[in-house]
Order: structure tokens, then C-alpha cells, then sequence
């Protein structure tokens, strides 16, 4: 199903975002089948603004 709808995505030249990217090789995966930007606990767990503030 992903193929198909990254296959129809490019013939539209959209870009895509998966979420919920939770390991390193499922992220690997979606940047080899195309998907521009990526979302989800792998690159790190959801935070208050005070602690974005804070850390970034």
C-alpha cells in the first residue's frame, strides 16, 4: 500500500510525512522509498513548550 501511495504522490509532486516513526530502520525504510520528513519517537518523545523552551 506505501508504494502505491508514494508512486501516486510523485506523479502529484507531493511531499509526504510519515508519523509515528518509532526505530531507526523504519526510518531508514521511509527515506529509501521516498518520504521527505519524518516524525515520531525515534528522534524523541513529545514535550511541553516550557521544555522545548528550555532544551532547544
Amino acid at each position: 500500500i506505501i508504494s502505491n501511495i508514494i508512486s501516486l504522490g510523485r506523479k502529484l509532486k507531493l511531499k509526504f510525512i510519515a508519523e509515528g516513526v518509532e526505530t531507526f530502520e523504519q526510518a531508514d525504510y521511509l527515506k529509501d522509498v521516498g518520504i521527505h520528513y519524518l516524525q515520531g519517537y525515534v528522534f524523541g518523545r513529545p514535550v511541553s513548550i516550557n521544555e522545548f523552551i528550555e532544551n532547544f
